[in-house]
């Protein structure tokens, strides 16, 4: 190896990025250098590391030097979870999805682990087929956020999914999802009568409006409140909702035959196992909102539910 002083400390930098132990004699004979060089090495790197919240830490035990990176850091593995999933989600048009992945994909060191997380995507990103309304949306996606956040009332133009023009509507907005592709924001219209435009005007559950169909929209300086009892919380809801259709929150019980009860009970997070069914099979009892979501759903499971 040569003694250049920024080829020793890209070199060491490596070392200790992929997990390794450096020893300064070792590392002295590998570069032909005296050990008080590599300890000036190691000291600058010391510096280095304190200032972005790692560690270089020496091991008395073995003489060794290693690395401690922040917990913030991810892991190579957890890169390519994230970036699967991503992926899999289909949610974002490439434009905005290849820089997502790109900065994930930069977390990996060293360049070994970078360029086995490109291979591992890469045929994926590769045939990556976005959704159909081609839109961005990710800035818009933190302005509802801060809206959400600061209690602003919204005034946006929507078109739903049969409506060819855009309505105006001003809206409390107190949560984001996601499902099935989708980013959804649920919000409260404001001053609407719910005796005249709702089915069931005694269901007080939130509006979902898809982010994508979300068109012109200005985030206001009037300022809503909500009791804490009345919060909204986001989790809470998605448990209970199919689909992103709403409806009135019921309780269902059902039999279940089918291959899989875990997946069941992955589709429906406030699903219990009642008992095993004489017949065969698991009797369920669940929480949900009824509707269109729900009914999507139970045909989709054809005979292997039956309603109790």
């Amino acid at each position: 190896m040569t003694g250049d002083r920024n080829e020793r400390l890209l070199t060491l930098q490596q070392e200790l990025l992929s997990g390794s132990r450096l020893h300064k004699t070792v590392a002295a004979r590998e570069f032909g250098v005296s050990e008080k060089t590599v300890q000036r090495d190691l000291e600058w790197l010391r510096r280095y590391y304190d200032e972005r919240g790692g560690a270089l830490v020496y091991d008395r035990a073995d003489g060794s030097y290693h690395l401690e990176q922040p917990a913030a850091c991810l892991t190579k593995s957890e890169v390519l979870a994230v970036c699967k999933i991503l992926l899999e989600s289909r949610a974002f048009i490439a434009e905005e999805l290849d820089p997502i992945l790109k900065k994930l994909v930069a977390c990996c060191a060293p360049a070994r682990d970078l360029k086995a997380v490109q291979a591992l995507i890469g045929n994926e990103r590769l045939h990556y087929v976005p959704p159909h309304h081609g839109k961005p949306f990710v800035e818009k996606l933190w302005a509802l956020g801060e809206a959400i956040r600061e209690h602003r009332v919204v005034e946006m133009d929507y078109t739903g999914t049969h409506k060819q023009q855009p309505r105006r509507r001003r809206v409390e907005p107190v949560g984001i999802l996601f499902s099935e592709y989708y980013f959804y924001l649920a919000a409260f219209i404001e001053g609407i009568d719910r005796q005249a435009h709702f089915a069931n005007p005694q269901d007080k559950s939130p509006t979902i409006y898809r982010v994508d169909k979300i068109g012109r929209f200005t985030v206001t300086t009037d300022r809503f409140d909500i009791p804490y009892r009345d919060r909204f919380e986001e989790g809470e809801m998605r448990k209970r909702i199919q689909f992103m259709y709403g409806g009135a929150l019921k309780k269902i019980r059902f039999l279940y035959t089918g291959p899989s009860l875990e997946a069941v009970l992955d589709r429906l997070p406030t699903a219990r196992v009642l008992r095993e069914a004489p017949q065969g099979g698991y009797e369920l009892e669940a929480e949900v909102f009824g509707g269109n979501g729900l009914d999507m759903w139970l045909r989709s499971q054809g005979d292997w539910i039956t309603l109790l």
